[in-house]
């Protein structure tokens, strides 16, 4: 959400970040609803101010005909303000519609670009291996090792179901505890947040495209189960399932006011995900990498109202991942996102992604944002500078390191000649024995074994 004052002042700037960013938005509309908004509250405060003077003229009435005029002049007063309420509230709710889809203005560096395929390329970093044997895709591994269960996991879970097991759970543990261990090294403070949540934190983190869930645009689950408030009664609040922890980590923050000597925040959170994909039906139809539910650990940072030391927080954000992926040995690359594929709300935003070589491509294993005072606003962050100002805060967020991504890389960069994968060494120390490889089990006297 941008401050009404500041499109006000930059029309020209915001129209062209809306045609840059494919934003399906009349600038010109809101301008209007907007100056109509004005308009009726300051009629609507004009008439509260003219009952209000009536009141205390009746108070001070002396005759029974001064009395009787005032009376008159406020029935006449009270019926134009219930004509006037209606009408204000209607354009207070096309207001505020439309205020929802007002882009962010992306920094100077933001590369123009229509789609993905505007995307920028920063830089590679890891070698990318070269196999003298063919290698074998992240499913044809899981399912020879016996670690993932895509069958099962279809028919009981439904489109994109799988079952983790044996070494890949795991696998997939010992990625999530590395993760959060090395955020904690870094100075982030570890969460485990709530992943059934109100709307109003995914509305204020962005997750929602309007003011309200629409099931038809968003990649939410909603919960339709009726749930109960502590005294027993129904809940009239509706409850969503989270695609990542940001939302309840930034929601934590909501109606905050911080001391400026306490920013930046740094906030780390493991959860599971949930996403319905919704907009990516028919993609990458098997195997993990486009999944409904997956683990994350997520990095949130409240910075200050400074663009520069935001900048700088998020450079280091997206380091400790990139630092992640080289203490894995995963061949990455770190893309700077263009206008056409940036959300709304976004300031500046890259993705890194690890090469796969089963699957022949680079695959998105994180993506870190600043939204700027974008979310800050919806969700009312904010905090006292050392002279006493009251400012928005900047939010900034990034994935750390998901679940199954990485284990796709990670199944497909270490693979052996003999179907067999080798755990990364600085995993180790999360696998039960030190486990160094995970190999074809055998079948011998009815029992599995390694």
């Amino acid at each position: 959400m941008l401050d009404i004052k500041f499109i006000r002042e930059n029309a020209d700037k915001i129209k062209k970040t809306i045609k840059d960013k494919n934003i399906d938005l009349d600038l010109g509309k809101l301008l209007k609803v907007d100056k109509k908004r004005v308009e009726s509250l300051q009629q609507i405060e004009f008439l509260s101010a003219e009952k209000n003077k009536l009141n205390e003229q009746m108070q001070l009435s002396q005759t029974k005909e001064e009395c009787e005029s005032i009376i008159e002049k406020g029935k006449a007063v009270k019926e134009k303000m219930v004509e006037a309420q209606p009408e204000y509230e209607e354009l207070k709710k096309q207001f505020d519609a439309l205020m929802t889809q007002v882009p962010t203005v992306p920094s100077e560096d933001t590369p123009i670009g229509k789609d993905d395929s505007g995307n920028v390329e920063v830089y590679r970093k890891g070698e990318i291996r070269k196999f003298d044997f063919t290698p074998k895709t992240h499913i044809e591994l899981a399912e020879n090792l016996d670690i993932i269960d895509f069958e099962k996991g279809a028919k009981v879970s439904g489109y994109r179901g799988y079952y983790l097991k044996n070494e890949g759970s795991l696998l997939v543990m010992a990625l999530m505890m590395y993760a959060l261990n090395k955020m904690v090294e870094k100075g982030y403070t570890p969460i485990i947040p709530p992943t059934l949540i109100k709307g109003f934190a995914l509305f204020g983190s962005g997750y929602f495209k309007g003011v309200e869930y629409d099931s038809a645009t968003d990649n939410i689950y909603q919960i339709a189960t009726r749930d109960k408030e502590m005294d027993g009664a129904d809940s009239k609040e509706k409850k969503f399932l989270v695609g990542t922890a940001e939302p309840s980590l930034l929601a934590y923050f909501s109606d905050e006011m911080f001391d400026e000597g306490k920013l930046p925040i740094r906030v780390c959170g493991f959860s599971p995900c949930y996403r319905s994909e919704i907009g990516d039906y028919g993609k990458d139809n098997k195997g993990l990498y486009r999944v409904h539910e997956f683990f994350k650990v997520e990095q949130v940072v409240v910075s200050t109202a400074d663009i520069d030391a935001s900048t700088k927080l998020q450079e280091e954000m997206v380091g400790i991942s990139e630092e992640m992926h080289q203490e894995l040995g995963l061949a990455y690359r770190k893309l700077q996102i263009c206008t056409g594929d940036m959300a709304p709300g976004k300031y500046r935003a890259f993705d890194l992604e690890a090469w796969m070589p089963g699957l022949n491509r680079w695959g998105e294993t994180g993506s870190a944002s600043n939204f700027v005072d974008w979310q800050a606003r919806r969700l009312n962050v904010k905090y006292k500078d050392k002279d006493g100002n009251k400012k928005f805060a900047y939010l900034l967020n990034n994935t750390a390191l998901p679940s199954v991504r990485p284990l796709i890389a990670i199944l497909e960069n270490y693979q052996n000649e003999d179907g067999s994968v080798t755990v990364p060494e600085v995993l180790r120390k999360w696998m039960p024995g030190g486990k160094e490889k995970i190999q074809k089990k055998k079948i011998e006297n009815s029992e599995i074994i390694n």
